[in-house]
């Protein structure tokens, strides 16, 4: 089998990944729907950046109990109950707008309720891949997750935008598409039902004792190279990848399409974001400095889409920053995954999820609001330069206090043993 696809080798990750495919592609057209619900019931930019926000805040509020969580009871009995958790209020929200009875606030309810199943699926969604495919093929395990969200991203946008222009771009059009990402839930947990337990491999069971999301913190604290890391996904996370938003201000103000250009854009974006996570899945170990240069690349790349002068030049330049998040988020993931120790993965995924996602709630509104004052092109320029900035100055604290050599850098210069390589997989030279 390819390299690439290694992980599909395993039975319990291929019937798992079959199941997460199907349900992550009604994600993707649940998120284009939602917001084109809320822009059809409000018209405000500011709006759909609340909307955002509120799906994103359970991650910043419950995610470190949610690392607890998932460290501390079987993984795959969370995963089943997060899933349940997700797809009543998707369910309700379906029916309000198929029935014509949902309002403004019924969404900005419904979007905080699904994030707080969004906050506790992650980190034990996360830390499972490990007990499912083992250390050897963790990175790549990472790598398809990643592909098989942004094949999903290639999928779902595009679909939900021709499904809710064909049923009439309104509220009710908005309803059936949501309903459908309700409905894709049981295919996770058909797959999660289907997995042969006497191969999966339990990480140890956390203590039960009180401090255990203090004991996460101090772990993450004592690793600068994590540090870095939740710096730099942090700066991106908040101000940069807000996606859904930023290409929904594009596409209807500043080039005037409707709901299946909107789409569309959101597929042309995961053709690069597939090529990075598969790129990932084909390298055994990340980097850090992988993380620093790809988030800078990207945070440049989005302050030039913002000044693209039409419609198919912005959707040109969207795969460069699929590709560069995508090579960003999925070496953090990894890193995060290979290099934490197996009875703390749960909780530091939980941290990098808190700090990644966490910031969207201040990041997306402030992002919203610049749209609506100064007008749709100043959200990707603004930022794409907060997020630029924000890891060079981190990347630049970083090296001073941890030097890199010239030997760290160009590694060819000298013979690598076991070890140089187990340290380069931490700090992230190359």
């Amino acid at each position: 089998m390819s390299p690439t696809f290694r992980s599909l080798y395993v039975r319990n990750y291929r019937v798992y990944a079959s199941g997460a495919l199907v349900s992550n592609v009604g994600t993707w057209m649940q998120r284009v729907a939602q917001d084109w619900l809320i822009l059809v019931l409000t018209g405000s930019g500011a709006a759909l950046g609340l909307v955002t926000g509120l799906q994103m805040l359970p991650a910043l509020l419950f995610s470190p109990i949610a690392g607890v969580v998932a460290d501390r009871f079987p993984k795959q009995q969370v995963l089943k109950c997060t899933q349940l958790a997700m797809a009543l209020p998707a369910a309700l929200l379906g029916l309000l707008a198929v029935t014509g009875t949902v309002q403004e606030w019924h969404v900005y309810v419904i979007a905080f309720v699904f994030g707080v199943g969004t906050a506790f699926d992650a980190p034990a969604r996360q830390s499972f891949v490990a007990e499912m495919v083992g250390q050897d093929d963790l990175s790549n395990a990472v790598g398809l997750n990643s592909a098989s969200f942004n094949t999903a991203r290639m999928i779902g946008p595009a679909l939900a935008g021709l499904l809710i222009a064909w049923l009439g771009s309104g509220v009710e059009a908005t309803g059936w598409v949501i309903l459908a990402n309700a409905v894709s839930y049981l295919a996770v947990l058909g797959s999660l039902s289907a997995l042969d337990e006497r191969r999966l491999r339990p990480a140890p069971v956390s203590s039960q004792r009180k401090g255990a999301v203090r004991e996460g913190v101090r772990y993450v604290r004592s690793r600068p190279d994590l540090l870095l890391l939740l710096t730099c996904v942090f700066f991106v996370g908040t101000f940069g990848m807000n996606f859904q938003m930023t290409s929904a201000l594009m596409a209807t103000e500043v080039y005037g399409k409707g709901a299946g250009e909107y789409g569309v854009l959101g597929s042309i974006l995961a053709i690069g974001s597939l090529a990075g996570a598969l790129m990932a899945a084909r390298r055994v170990r990340p980097r850090l400095i992988f993380v620093v240069v790809a988030g800078t690349v990207f945070g440049v790349a989005e302050v030039v889409a913002g000044l693209m002068p039409s419609y198919l030049t912005f959707a040109l330049l969207l795969p460069l920053l699929g590709f560069s998040s995508l090579t960003m988020v999925t070496s953090a993931n990894g890193l995060i995954q290979m290099t934490s120790a197996p009875e703390m993965r749960g909780r530091v995924a939980a941290l990098y999820l808190m700090v990644f996602l966490g910031g969207t709630p201040f990041g997306a509104p402030l992002i919203g609001w610049i749209g609506e004052a100064f007008g749709a092109r100043w959200t990707l320029i603004i930022g794409g330069a907060l997020s630029a900035l924000g890891i060079v100055v981190a990347a630049a604290l970083y090296t001073r206090v941890h030097p890199v050599t010239r030997e760290q850098i160009s590694p060819r210069l000298r013979r690598r043993s076991r070890q140089d390589l187990d340290h380069e997989a931490l700090v992230g030279v190359d």
